[in-house]
């Protein structure tokens, strides 16, 4: 009974151990795992953005479309709307979800996009990440173009044995361009 009781006490002890070591460990890699988000976030914007002098990161625009919240991120340009980016997210990749930011020209048309987060197959779906397939996706009238792949009718260039990631990529630009359209006027009108 002792050896038992002893036992069960040098587990508990270990375990609690173990528990606080990794809550500290969480506590101290939460704010540096913050900031490399928000410098990701930073960069995206900058990469699909159209040029401006204002800092669109603390110039956004909440809206709710379909029972989504979406914030968009405004730039301007000596005052002028100069367009939006907007993060968006779709949850039908092959590995999960598939996080982007999508920019958006005054002219309404895409600028690009930048991917925030995949876990795709790597050297298959990961190839979302190439120039080439985010190509399909610059200067599109977003209006006109038909976000869904090729092989589905649309206007994007799926990525060879990568159908099922291309197709969460243009789902989750439609969603976006969707919530866009549906609030363009106050998008526009957001002013820090």
């Amino acid at each position: 009974m002792k050896e038992t009781l002893r036992l069960i006490l040098t587990l508990s002890i270990i375990c609690f151990i173990a528990g606080a070591l990794l809550a500290g460990v969480d506590k101290v890699t939460q704010a540096p795992i913050q900031r490399a988000n928000s410098a990701k976030k930073l960069c995206a914007l900058q990469e699909v953005l159209p040029a401006c002098d204002n800092q669109p990161d603390q110039n956004a625009c909440t809206v709710e479309h379909n029972g989504q919240t979406w914030t968009f991120y405004v730039a301007r340009n000596a005052n002028t709307y100069a367009g939006t980016a907007v993060e968006t997210t779709s949850s039908i990749g092959y590995g999960g979800d598939i996080t982007i930011m999508l920019g958006i020209s005054a002219e309404g048309q895409t600028e690009t996009i930048a991917i925030l987060k995949q876990t795709e197959t790597p050297g298959l779906g990961a190839n979302i990440e190439t120039d080439n397939f985010k190509s399909n996706f610059k200067q599109k009238p977003i209006e006109s173009t038909n976000w869904t792949v090729k092989k589905d009718g649309g206007d994007i260039d799926q990525i060879t044995a990568a159908t099922i990631s291309s197709r969460a990529v243009a789902d989750a630009v439609n969603n976006a361009i969707e919530a866009y359209l549906a609030n363009q006027e106050k998008i526009k009108a957001t002013r820090q």
